[in-house]
């Protein structure tokens, strides 16, 4: 042994004999988590923000969050001389004088636009399969706060350069504030300072972008990431894995080098879009003017659809006790999001309670086995596109030819008719998908090889399914009792229990039994 592994391993036993550190490492190094690609979504979202806590370093140390006035005199000669605040000229010489300033300021806001998408593909995935029920519905809780949080954090970063693209979107901002019944007035003061746009907002943002939210961000991720830890991971369906156990890869070493791996390609695909994919460029914007408004003016996505939301309510106004109350901005950007988040982080507790279902949950659902669930998500989904698509109507407007108002109209209609639409229609898929999946294991699988009977009769051989595929496929309470073909795929008889008796219960007590895994394999078992 080298004088270098006798000093570590002495280090590691005067740190053992004072923490005990040893007796916990060796037990959640250990620990198992599932191997499924979609689990990588939320894996996507923190690497992201790891990356944007990096990048976003980096460009603190050149960022000026002033609105004092200045005139310009960079490297950028079309706004040369002109009057802008300190904050849209420190972010001129940023992406112009810094170098490598340019590179981060759209890796980081590239970073960004990647950490909500895959917060939604996340929270999409988790909802669809039923990942939130209990015990999780306190994680359920915490990703919504993280997503409103994002959004909100969105918005304050793309305005920070106060360049007029962003300005306007603070002026709605201002006016959504303005909006709330008898303290908007003072909200708007309260942030701008003073009358719109003030000489407090940028400051005050910069501290609350910077500081504020990315240390709530740092606390929720971690109670988030304990919980998973503490109540193990979800799992799919399939032979072996009951609601008792948990089969997957270790911690230490196969997951965390899978997971170091990821992270660099996370890493790289950020970088190379960055590099190559222009976004947010403010030098062609100019400084805001509070008189000016640019021309197609659009969000980033996670804040189209509340803009979009915006653009096709109605102007209705009423005035009450000397009060003005804005219907047309108080509903679409206050109620709806109130109302729509606030449902979104009652869910479990609603689905709970209409389906009596208070038992564990720790095997995930097959979206087609949850019809009601799969067209309540279709529903949102539709809602969000046609809110998102009435976003850009000006752009679409110009692209195709159109009237804003025949767009606004459409917008209004589609708003009313095609969630519904897309509930019923989600909801006929899924039960007829159930009825595929009845008659497949009742049946087996289409093999295309035709029979001539005595008779005269042509009939299609079918193969029947192995215990793991059927097992896979009655993982829920839908179906009625299944009586399987005496044999498998394999010619291997079938025990009688598990042929007549091929539902949720049984099958779940019977799993092990069914296809336990092979002793070479890598994979292992932890039990609740």
């Amino acid at each position: 042994m080298s004088s270098g592994e006798k000093v570590a391993g002495s280090v590691a036993n005067y740190v053992d004999e004072r923490t005990g550190a040893a007796k916990w490492l060796k037990k959640n190094l250990t620990k198992v988590f599932p191997d499924h690609w979609s689990f990588m979504l939320g894996e996507i979202a923190l690497y992201s923000f790891i990356i944007l806590l990096l990048t976003g370093t980096f460009l603190t140390f050149w960022f000026d969050p002033s609105q004092r006035e200045v005139i310009y005199h960079g490297s950028y000669l079309p706004l040369n001389g002109i009057h802008m605040s300190a904050a849209y000229d420190s972010t001129l010489h940023i992406s112009f004088d810094v170098r490598g300033g340019l590179l981060m300021r759209q890796i980081h806001h590239w970073a960004a636009l990647l950490f909500m998408s895959s917060i939604v593909a996340h929270m999409l995935r988790v909802f669809f399969t039923g990942a939130f029920r209990k015990p999780r519905e306190f994680n359920w809780i915490i990703g919504i706060g993280l997503l409103t949080l994002g959004i909100v954090e969105g918005f304050l970063g793309y305005s920070l350069p106060d360049d007029l693209l962003s300005g306007t979107g603070i002026r709605i901002a201002e006016a959504i504030i303005q909006a709330i019944p008898i303290v908007g007035s003072y909200l708007s003061f309260f942030a701008f300072g003073g009358p719109f746009p003030g000489t407090s907002f940028i400051p005050r943002i910069f501290t609350v972008h910077v500081l504020l939210l990315p240390g709530i961000f740092l606390a929720l991720i971690t109670v988030h990431l304990m919980l998973v830890w503490y109540q193990k991971h979800t799992q799919y369906p399939g032979p072996g894995r009951t609601e008792k156990n948990v089969i997957g890869y270790p911690l230490m070493p196969v997951y965390m080098a899978k997971a170091g791996g990821f992270f660099f390609v996370v890493f790289g695909i950020t970088a190379f879009l960055g590099a190559v994919a222009s976004i947010n460029p403010i030098w062609l914007y100019g400084p805001y003017t509070p008189g000016q408004i640019s021309a197609g003016s659009q969000p980033d996505w996670y804040m189209g659809w509340l803009d979009g939301l915006v653009r096709m309510a109605p102007p209705i106004e009423t005035h009450a006790f000397h009060h003005t109350i804005s219907w047309n901005i108080l509903i679409p950007g206050v109620i709806v999001p109130g109302i729509f988040f606030t449902f979104l982080a009652l869910y479990p507790f609603i689905e709970s309670w209409m389906s009596n279902d208070k038992r564990e949950h720790h095997l995930l659902d097959r979206p087609r086995n949850a019809p009601n669930r799969t067209a309540l998500g279709a529903f949102g989904i539709t809602f969000m596109l046609v809110t998102l698509a009435n976003g850009g109507n000006d752009l679409i407007a110009t692209h195709f030819s159109l009237s804003i108002n025949q767009i606004t109209w459409m917008s209004r209609i589609g708003i009313l008719v095609l969630p519904p639409l897309a509930f019923f229609v989600t909801k006929r898929l899924c039960l007829s998908l159930q009825r595929a999946d009845r008659e497949l294991v009742l049946h087996g699988k289409e093999t295309g090889r035709l029979v001539l009977l005595p008779h005269g009769e042509f009939v299609e051989v079918h193969e029947p399914l192995t215990d793991a595929e059927a097992w896979t496929l009655t993982q829920h309470e839908q179906l009625p009792a299944l009586e399987l073909p005496e044999v498998d795929a394999h010619g291997v008889r079938r025990p009688g229990g598990l042929r007549n008796r091929f539902r949720t219960k049984v099958s779940r007590s019977n799993a092990e039994a069914i296809a336990k895994p092979k002793p070479d394999d890598l994979k292992e078992i932890e039990h609740h």
